[in-house]
C-alpha cells in the first residue's frame, strides 16, 4: 500500500490496542486505496483490511494471552521451587509496578522464606540468597538477605564502596564504615534510617545518633579518628520502628503493621483474613486491613475489586456500583479500611460452597469505613486503577 516506516508503525499500535477504539478503521482508505494503485483488486485489498482488523480485535490478545500464560507459568514454578530466588529477583527489578516490596517480602514470609534486613557488614546492592540453617524454615537455602538496593537515599556508588571496602576488611565501628567507604552525612543518615548499622552502632536510635556526630573533617584531619564519651539512648518502641522501617526501605521484617493493631481492632470486632478463611459462605462478616490495590476495569460494569492486606494474607473486596457511589471518599481515600459485607466462597464448580471448602474467598462489601488515622504517621501506598 505504499505505507511509510512512520505509517506501518502506526497501524501496528493500532492493532496492538486490540479494542474497536483503537483506530484500525482509520486506516481503511489509506491501505485499500494504496493496494489499489499498485495493482491489487479492491476485492482483495478489503480482504487485506479485514484480516488486519480481526487480527487487531482477537488474534493479537489471543496471542499475548499465549505468551502470558507461558510467562505466568514459568513465573508460578519458580515461586514454587526457588522462592528464595524468585524474591530476589522480584526486588532487585523493582519497581515493577504491580506488587510492592512490601508484598513480595510479606508474601515469601508466608511461605516460609526467611528475609534478612539490610546489613552493611552483610549485604551487597543487590538482594542475595544467603545459606542458613535455621530448622524453622523450609531448608536451608530459603533465606534472603535484603540489599542495600533498599534503602531510600543510598545511591549505588556510596553502596558499592561499602561492598568494596568490606572485602578489604570488617568494618569495626561507624566510624570506621563512613571513613573506609567514603559515606557522606546523607549516606550515613539514610542507612541509620534503615536499621542498616545495627552490628556496628546498636538499635536504630543509637544508629542515627552515631550517624549524625560524624561530620566532614579537614582534609589534613580527614583519616583522625575522633574520641569521645559514650553516649547510650534507649531503643524505640516496637509501633515507632515499624513507622521507620516503612519510611526508609518501604517495608518492615517486624511484626505486621496490623498485628500490632490487632488487640483493637478485635474490640471492634473485625475478623483478620485467617480468622476468615474457613468460614462458610453466606456469612457477614467485618475485617480490615491495608489498601495495597484498587481496580476497576472496562468489562467490570462500574464495580470496584479491592485488595486489602494483614498479617495473615489479603483479602479481596467487591464494591458494586452504587456503594462506590455512596462511599466514593472512603473507597478512594482510605489506607486501613474497614469492611462490612458478606463473605463468599466458591469451591471451583462454579456453585457457592457452603460447607466452607472453597477456594476463591472474597467480601461483598456492604459499607466501608475509613480507619486510616488508626496507622499513625505509617507511611503506605497503593497500586490504584493502573
Amino acid at each position: 500500500a505504499g505505507f511509510s516506516a512512520g505509517e506501518s508503525d502506526s497501524l501496528r499500535r493500532s492493532m496492538a490496542a486490540w479494542k474497536r477504539k483503537g483506530g484500525v478503521h482509520k486506516f481503511h482508505d489509506r491501505l485499500v486505496n494504496g493496494m489499489v494503485e499498485r495493482g491489487y483488486a479492491v476485492e482483495f485489498a478489503e480482504g487485506i483490511f479485514k484480516q488486519i482488523e480481526g487480527f487487531g480485535e482477537y488474534g493479537f490478545p489471543e496471542s499475548h494471552a499465549a505468551s502470558f500464560a507461558l510467562i505466568t507459568y514459568v513465573s508460578c514454578w519458580l515461586k514454587h521451587h526457588e522462592p528464595a530466588n524468585f524474591l530476589c529477583a522480584m526486588l532487585n527489578s523493582q519497581p515493577l509496578g504491580f506488587y510492592s516490596s512490601s508484598q513480595l517480602v510479606q508474601d515469601a514470609k508466608r511461605h516460609r522464606v526467611k528475609v534478612l534486613p539490610v546489613d552493611v557488614m552483610c549485604s551487597d546492592w543487590d538482594c542475595t540468597k544467603e545459606l542458613g540453617s535455621d530448622s524453622n524454615y523450609h531448608d536451608a537455602k530459603n533465606e534472603v538477605r535484603l540489599g542495600l538496593r533498599m534503602v531510600n537515599g543510598l545511591h549505588e556508588s556510596s553502596a558499592q564502596r561499602i561492598v568494596a571496602a568490606r572485602a578489604e576488611s570488617p568494618f569495626t565501628s561507624t566510624e570506621d564504615l563512613a571513613l573506609r567507604a567514603n559515606l557522606d552525612a546523607g549516606d550515613l543518615k539514610a542507612l541509620a534510617s534503615a536499621d542498616a548499622l545495627m552490628a556496628l552502632s546498636g538499635h536504630r536510635r543509637q544508629q542515627v545518633w552515631d550517624a549524625s556526630a560524624l561530620k566532614p573533617a579537614p582534609p589534613l584531619l580527614k583519616d583522625a579518628p575522633i574520641e569521645e564519651d559514650f553516649l547510650e539512648l534507649s531503643a524505640a518502641s516496637e509501633g515507632e520502628e515499624v513507622v521507620f522501617d516503612y519510611a526508609a526501605t518501604g517495608l518492615t521484617l517486624r511484626r505486621h503493621p496490623l498485628a500490632i493493631l490487632r488487640p483493637q481492632l478485635a474490640k471492634m470486632k473485625l475478623l483478620s483474613s485467617a480468622q476468615m478463611h474457613h468460614l462458610p459462605s453466606g456469612r457477614r462478616v467485618a475485617t480490615c486491613g491495608i489498601v495495597t490495590m484498587r481496580q476497576q476495569p472496562q468489562t467490570a460494569k462500574g464495580v470496584v475489586f479491592v485488595t486489602l492486606e494483614d498479617e495473615a494474607g489479603n483479602i479481596n473486596v467487591i464494591v458494586w456500583k452504587d456503594l462506590r457511589e455512596k462511599q466514593r471518599a472512603e473507597l478512594l481515600r482510605s489506607r486501613l479500611m474497614a469492611v462490612y459485607g458478606d463473605w463468599q466462597r466458591d469451591d471451583g464448580s462454579g456453585s457457592k460452597d457452603q460447607q466452607g471448602k472453597g477456594e476463591v474467598r472474597h467480601v461483598i462489601a456492604r459499607r466501608l469505613q475509613d480507619l486510616t488515622p488508626m496507622l499513625g504517621r505509617l507511611g503506605t501506598a497503593s497500586r490504584d486503577f493502573r
